[in-house]
């Protein structure tokens, strides 16, 4: 089960680069550093951009700002998570607070990933995307914004205020369903373990070989 989403509350880091590749997202590197703890998987978000080869902040870079230190959402460019099909970019996002990405576009392989994990992407208008953008961008304190999927809704404020701009959104009908629900795909299936025994049962009669584990066996050679 992943965890599901249904709405969100939180603060906007702005990060509108374009191509961002999922080696820049989760650097390979990282896991020299962590090993197979997967709960530090986050420590490694960006690593090479928040971080100089000495291992210094680089204070020019977002999320090493104290406005967006705790931010859950993320805006970014155009094909957003392109490059390998690395889903521990998702994990990295999530394991860092991150539980929604809004961009001007997503690689295709990336944004499947997002879904199946449990981040929501948003792709919004061109026009919505552009006011958004600016509102962040011109926020001296931060924007909150705020995000209800099952109405696909996406609302904006400056830290404090009262919301100053919305959009809607959409999503796939069975990815926003799985979100709502925290449902992966190995959940998914699971709705349906009734059918599947049922056919499973049905066709044992009909396929008895199938079932035979010792029809499966290889024999062991012995030289």
């Amino acid at each position: 089960m992943m965890e599901a989403f249904t709405t969100l509350t939180g603060i906007v880091a702005p990060l509108p680069r374009d191509n961002i590749d999922t080696d820049a997202i989760i650097p390979a590197g990282i896991f020299k550093l962590i090993g197979a703890d997967m709960s530090r998987i986050g420590e490694g978000l960006f690593l090479d951009w928040r971080q100089s080869p000495d291992g210094d902040e680089r204070p020019d870079f977002v999320l090493n700002d104290a406005r967006f230190r705790s931010a859950s959402i993320l805006l970014s460019g155009r094909n957003f998570g392109c490059g390998s099909s690395r889903e521990h970019a998702v994990w990295a996002l999530l394991s860092a607070g991150i539980r929604c990405v809004v961009a001007e576009s997503f690689a295709d392989i990336f944004f499947a990933n997002c879904f199946r994990k449990g981040l929501l992407s948003i792709v919004p208008q061109s026009d919505d995307y552009t006011r958004l953008l600016d509102a962040v961008l011109n926020a001296p304190d931060g924007l909150t914004a705020s995000v209800d999927l099952a109405a696909g809704i996406f609302s904006w404020q400056q830290t404090g205020s009262s919301p100053v701009g919305e959009f809607s959104f959409t999503v796939d009908a069975n990815q926003k369903e799985a979100l709502l629900q925290g449902l992966d795909e190995v959940g998914t299936s699971l709705q349906y373990e009734q059918d599947i025994a049922a056919f499973q049962a049905k066709d044992r009669l009909a396929r008895p070989w199938v079932y035979d584990v010792s029809f499966h066996q290889i024999p062991e050679i012995k030289i």
